[in-house]
């Protein structure tokens, strides 16, 4: 899957989105202004608005004179305003060094700063959605529900974090929270502004949670298995006592002994960071980062089979693709 290639083919629509995030963010503080355009300069694959786009257009392609409403460009640019918020609120809980390998607002400015930008994005993303919806509160329910799936996966995670009890059912809860559900409201909303069919919307659905949830396990599969060039150094969430798929792969494979014994290392590695090699090498000794993987892939065919009600048409082979790509990427 090219990514360029796909941002080429949605033109005008693609640059509208671009447009829209630029012009929103627009303020007469010149310092906000730079930092808007140092995070815009390092946006990685915007990938939730391309979803938006080409979920929207695949929903509407037995209705070709439909074409896409303006509605469709203003939920796309919020949902990667919103996520690019969390992002910076994300760095300050986490105490980030580097996004997307370079350094972190967070960094570069302190956490206040990083956390007031955060919030100007965020208000700005509900901004636009709110101008959109007119008296139809559909679309600011679900992303309102999104906001709180996001702050109640964050605290979920701390308070595992704290007790090292972390289990896959608590897992699944923290990244549907802190993934999957943003994925969900962006493509619900581009389905929802293209007048799509309850049966769409509900495959619209589908397939984002699923593919939100494969993206997240492929992160963390990269954790323990990518390299340097991922843009973080690796071990990076065993170093914030996050226990995730591939660790709880390798623990249910291990002795109830060997299991509490390596929980309490990574409880207690904030005070003793060499535990991390010990912990990834018990990963890849026990067959957790081909546990993950398992997992990864059956939520990729999920989402692939989720577009079977959709028609025929070029963007839901694009929509199938994005999902075959979250398994094989490697950043």
């Amino acid at each position: 899957m090219d990514i360029n290639e796909l941002k080429k083919h949605l033109g005008q629509d693609w640059i509208a989105v671009q447009d829209c995030i630029g012009t929103v963010l627009k303020s007469e503080i010149s310092l906000l202004n730079s930092v808007n355009g140092s995070i815009l300069s390092n946006s990685g694959k915007q990938l939730r608005p391309l979803l938006a786009l080409v979920m929207a257009r695949a929903c509407s392609a037995g209705n070709p004179g439909a074409g896409l409403a303006d509605l469709t460009v203003r939920y796309a640019a919020a949902s990667e305003l919103l996520h690019n918020a969390t992002l910076l609120h994300d760095d300050v809980a986490d105490e980030s060094d580097q996004r997307r390998g370079k350094p972190t607002i967070y960094s570069l400015m302190g956490p206040s700063v990083s956390v007031l930008v955060g919030d100007y994005w965020l208000v700005k993303a509900m901004e636009l959605i709110l101008k959109s919806c007119g008296s139809d509160n559909e679309v600011m329910l679900i992303f309102s529900k999104t906001l709180s799936d996001l702050a109640e996966g964050e605290m979920l995670q701390l308070q595992k974090a704290q007790t090292g009890d972390t289990d896959e059912n608590d897992y699944l809860k923290i990244i549907y929270n802190k993934t999957a559900s943003l994925f969900e409201a962006t493509c619900v909303s581009a389905a929802i502004s293209v007048g799509a069919s309850k049966e769409m919307i509900e495959a619209a659905k589908a397939y984002a949670v699923a593919l939100g949830l494969a993206f997240q396990i492929m992160d963390d599969i990269l954790d323990y298995s990518g390299t340097e060039s991922v843009g973080k150094p690796l071990g990076v969430d065993i170093l914030e006592q996050k226990i995730t798929l591939p660790l709880l792969g390798a623990l249910a494979a291990v002795p109830a002994e060997e299991c509490q014994r390596i929980r309490k290392l990574v409880k207690d590695i904030s005070g003793h960071p060499e535990y991390r090699d010990e912990i990834v090498g018990f990963v890849k000794d026990n067959g957790g980062v081909e546990y993950a993987r398992r997992r990864l892939d059956a939520y990729v065919s999920e989402a692939v089979a989720a577009l079977d009600v959709l028609p025929d048409s070029y963007e839901k082979e694009c929509l199938s693709a994005l999902a075959r790509f979250t398994a094989e990427r490697n950043r």
